[in-house]
């Protein structure tokens, strides 16, 4: 079995709660921010990856 990585947080759970409050009556499990930060990790490294082969050193919008 693969060792799952551990991630630094990179969302803010409070700002993710009020956004979701502002789309309705909503609650937020905890799984859902450990998920959320996983989905953010790996769009984080697909953007680097495509800076990195179009020979850029800044991330940039259109790397998402």
């Amino acid at each position: 079995m693969p060792k799952k990585e551990v991630l630094e947080v990179l969302i803010v759970k409070s700002k993710v709660k009020d956004y979701v409050k502002t789309l309705g009556d909503y609650n937020v499990s905890s799984d859902f921010y450990d998920e959320l930060n996983v989905l953010v990790a790996k769009k984080i490294k697909m953007a680097v990856e495509r800076t990195k082969a179009n020979g850029r050193k800044t991330v940039a919008a259109k790397d998402v």
